[in-house]
């Protein structure tokens, strides 16, 4: 077996990983944020580009953004799982069942 093809494996495997990660804190943001996208007065962040979601959440762990408990949030979160739960939650669909 090659080196090669062994690559593809490794990368589904970390795939896998940041997946359930993203996962398990999606379920945090549950308490909160509706993670069928269905708005009820406080933001939906399913469907958010990776991107967007991982600027505001540093905005709030910077305190650009004020919001008492997004501030507190994001500052428990690393920049590494800010990035696995950005992608989780870009990855969904609205409508689609919470974690």
């Amino acid at each position: 077996m090659t080196i090669l093809s062994l690559f593809p494996f490794g990368t589904q495997r970390s795939t896998a990983v940041e997946n359930e990660q993203g996962a398990q804190l999606a379920a945090m943001c549950a308490a909160c944020h509706r993670l069928d996208g269905r708005d009820q007065g406080i933001p939906s962040i399913i469907g958010l580009s990776p991107k967007k979601l991982s600027e505001a959440m540093e905005a709030f762990r910077s305190g650009k953004r004020s919001s008492q408990i997004m501030n507190v949030v994001a500052r428990s979160l690393s920049t590494e799982e800010i990035a696995a739960l950005a992608e989780y939650l870009a990855a969904r669909k609205r409508g689609s069942e919470q974690p």
